[in-house]
């Protein structure tokens, strides 16, 4: 009677024979007699799953899903939990319960704003200019938002279990594609990870810490050198203390997982602030030119031919790079002597109308000297340039192509969100929304990024 549609009898917990009636009171699970107990039942969250922004106040859901933020999949979790517990008796298996923007679009959002955006960005726009900087920037938007709606397609096709990504395509190709993609992701995250440590040690000894260079090479001609070996020593520092934390547990690492998010979002707020200060209150950032050919400011400190020592003029230190002795008479280069010496701003802010000197792109050739468009300069036609002279040369060939390959990787790490199918309450959901909305939001702040780069750069430099 009760499966078949017939009516049953009133009064006897059934369906009434107007309607529905009220499911609540009416349930097998409450007395139906008691109406005031059914009625608390009202407006109560039981459904078999809700977004907990829906139900709950959104300021307390947002401080809560930041706390218990992680930067663990359920795996790797698991796996640690079980180590710890070894002969202990198991605790019962918390199910899922992160959300869309916990579980999917943090975690996007703090891997594809990486090591390349902040190192490589300012050569690449000022190679490629700000229009090819641009098609560079949807270009390769363009593709990983291809790639994250085919992966949404695949997501919304069935229920997604812990696995991520390598459990959606082995379900929608097979384990022979599933495991062929599997490997070339290993191999991937196996160079990220090598990436980030180099940016890491360029990014302590370059802009941070420059006296823990084990290696310092005395001029230009020495410097890539240097770096190599000091990359090789700390980066191999670096990859042992990594390879600890992985044996020893990564929980500890894990508790910093919302510090470290913090320091991502801070620093992409600082390029905005820089470029903001600029504009008001240029800094002081002078770069050396002869003629229009760019100086490193390694062998001399002051951009000027000619000093007062007591009361005789004599040759700067420049001087002496460019001739035999620092006395008048000495026999000079030829360029040396033809052309003046210029000291501009090398960041001469958002206010100085670069934008139409930077519009298009200026490919160079290795061994090339950088220079400066716009500024006078006295050509010789068979003049010959030492590469001991403190010019800044270009260290490599520059094309469009090779600037997408090094911009390329920092547009990647779509696939943090579809890892952690495991954490998350509706899969199905959630792996398309917020993928798709974090590379919405880091693709509406590259070209801003790219512009802010562009008028925040007077002079080019590889």
């Amino acid at each position: 009677q009760w499966c078949c549609g017939a009516q049953a009898p009133a009064g006897a917990g059934g369906l009434q024979p107007g309607g529905d009636g009220n499911p609540k009171e009416s349930s097998p699970f409450i007395n139906s007699t008691d109406l005031e107990k059914g009625k608390e039942y009202d407006g109560k969250n039981m459904a078999l799953f809700e977004e907990e922004m829906d139900t709950s106040p959104m300021v307390s859901s947002l401080l809560s899903g930041l706390v218990n933020y992680t930067n663990l999949p359920q795996g790797s979790r698991e796996h640690e939990e079980a180590e710890n517990n070894d002969g202990a008796k198991k605790k019962p298996v918390q199910a899922p319960r992160m959300g869309t923007f916990m579980g999917v679009y943090l975690p996007c959002l703090q891997n594809i704003f990486g090591v390349i955006l902040f190192l490589r960005l300012t050569w690449v726009v000022g190679i490629a200019g700000i229009m090819e900087s641009f098609c560079m920037v949807v270009l390769c938007c363009s593709c990983t938002m291809l790639t994250a709606i085919s992966m949404s397609a695949i997501a919304t096709n069935g229920v997604v279990p812990a696995g991520g990504s390598y459990y959606m395509i082995s379900r929608s190709l097979g384990p022979e594609f599933g495991g062929a993609v599997g490997l070339c992701f290993y191999l991937g995250t196996t160079f990220a990870g090598a990436m980030y440590i180099l940016g890491t040690i360029e990014i302590l000894l370059a802009y941070i810490f420059p006296a823990m260079a084990i290696f310092k090479g005395e001029d230009a001609s020495e410097e890539a050198a240097a770096m190599l070996n000091n990359m090789r020593v700390y980066g191999t520092c670096v990859l042992t203390c990594m390879a600890t934390v992985v044996f020893v547990g990564v929980k500890y690492v894990n508790k910093f997982a919302l510090v470290f998010l913090g320091c991502v979002i801070l620093s992409i707020l600082a390029i905005y602030a820089g470029v903001i200060k600029s504009a008001i209150d240029p800094p002081s950032f002078p770069i050396c030119l002869l003629g229009n050919r760019t100086l490193s400011r390694h062998g001399f400190d002051i951009c000027a031919k000619l000093v007062l020592e007591g009361n005789e003029t004599v040759g700067s230190k420049l001087w002496e790079l460019f001739c035999t002795s620092k006395f008048l008479n000495a026999t000079c280069d030829e360029y040396f002597l033809r052309n003046n010496v210029t000291e501009i701003q090398g960041i001469p802010g958002a206010a100085s109308g670069l934008i139409k000197e930077n519009l298009w792109s200026t490919y160079l050739t290795k061994g090339v000297i950088v220079e400066k468009q716009g500024m006078p300069s006295v050509a010789l036609a068979d003049a010959v340039v030492d590469m001991d002279q403190p010019y800044v040369f270009s260290d490599m060939t520059s094309y469009f192509t090779l600037l997408v390959g090094i911009y390329f990787p920092s547009v990647t790490g779509i696939m943090a969100g579809s890892n952690r199918s495991g954490d998350l309450r509706d899969a199905q959901k959630s792996i398309p929304t917020g993928t798709i909305l974090a590379i919405a939001t880091t693709s509406a702040v590259s070209p801003v990024w790219v512009r802010a780069v562009i008028v925040d750069a007077g002079c080019r430099a590889p």
